[in-house]
């Protein structure tokens, strides 16, 4: 039996790393908003984001910098939590939506609106690269393909004899499946189609509007209520869906929603930002190496987790090659394979559950 006190100590010590999360989130985003290639000093950004600044300031802050630093916070928070729930209902510490082929599937997609016109590119905007002009048309052709993936990856691990790695060897089959697809739709595509295309694979924050980081937020904010409140039932379907059964969890219920919720934070992130890899397979684990497997804590701290990987991978892709910018889906990789490897080579499979 665990005393009151210890129980104290248990929740302190959990809350003391989730708000040392969000200090460490809010220096990053204020660091994010100074630098970049017209480095601005604390006082102008305060001036600008009040109103009272210079005009070039308030372009750069209000236009530029800060929706890319709320559309980083908020969709490396998506892809994180996307990440827990897919490990947690599949039971599989290897499970994300980039390793079973979700994040292809949308990618395809999104590639496929773009090819085909109803999503609508404009090129050489006042930003660079490209703008999607139909987004909402983006998202929901996404969103559709990686429903199909993930219907697969459901089916599959109903199937006998499923075992953890039959469902990410079959999540890769998926992935190479949209992969090959993509290259096939840019074979077919016009000059600027696949540019745009190519361009939008890399994963990238340059492309974001206010409206993308609106609609962003707020599929976020949803998923992220829903998934708080359900956090008993993540715990009770961790231990097993035998266990989950028996405290009055609907296991198959709660791991179909979850995956679909799972499915749409990839597609809307992807739909707007490309393929930015690794943030939804490392971010859960950081997070449960520190904290346990208790959801109440593990979702906050995983969504921030997310936020300052990937705001720090884009502000170092914007500010390490000037006047450069480099893809930030680089970046995530680069940050994301050694990560990744070292947590598998300390703790090993058995210990993730």
């Amino acid at each position: 039996m665990i005393s009151l006190t210890d129980y104290r100590n248990f929740i302190r010590k959990r809350t003391i790393f989730v708000v040392s999360l969000l200090l460490f989130l809010i220096l990053a985003s204020i660091y994010s908003l100074l630098v970049g290639s017209s480095r601005l000093d604390f006082k102008a950004v305060i001036d600008a984001l009040m109103g009272t600044g210079t005009e070039k300031a308030e372009t750069i802050i209000w236009n530029i910098r800060l929706p890319r630093v709320l559309m980083a916070i908020s969709a490396g928070a998506g892809l994180a939590l996307s990440g827990l729930i897919t490990q947690t209902v599949l039971r599989n510490p290897l499970a994300s939506p980039f390793t079973l082929g979700i994040s292809s599937a949308a990618a395809f997609g999104a590639a496929l609106a773009i090819v085909s016109g109803v999503g609508g590119i404009m090129l050489k905007t006042a930003l660079g690269g490209f703008q999607i002009t139909n987004f909402y048309v983006v998202i929901i052709s996404a969103f559709a393909f990686s429903l199909i993936a993930t219907f697969a990856i459901l089916i599959i691990s109903k199937m006998k004899g499923a075992s953890p790695a039959v469902i990410v060897l079959a999540g890769l089959a998926i992935l190479f499946l949209f992969s090959a697809a993509t290259s096939l739709i840019q074979y077919f595509g016009t000059t600027e189609q696949v540019a745009a295309i190519v361009f939008w694979l890399f994963g990238s924050l340059s492309k974001t509007t206010w409206v993308s980081v609106e609609v962003m937020s707020f599929v976020l904010l949803i998923t992220l209520l829903i998934s708080y409140r359900w956090c008993w039932k993540f715990n009770a379907l961790y231990l097993g869906d035998d266990i989950a059964k028996s405290l009055g969890v609907d296991a198959k219920r709660l791991r179909l929603v979850g995956m679909v919720m799972a499915s749409f934070l990839t597609a809307t992130a992807v739909s707007f930002l490309g393929v930015i890899s690794f943030i939804c397979l490392v971010s859960p684990h950081i997070a449960r190496l520190a904290l346990g497997s208790d959801h109440r804590y593990l979702i906050p701290s995983s969504c921030l987790v997310g936020s300052i990987i990937l705001l720090v991978a884009d502000t170092a892709s914007r500010t390490l090659f000037l006047p450069l910018t480099l893809p930030v889906g680089i970046f995530t990789s680069f940050l994301g394979v050694p990560l990744f490897i070292y947590l598998i080579i300390k703790r090993g499979e058995r210990a993730w559950w």
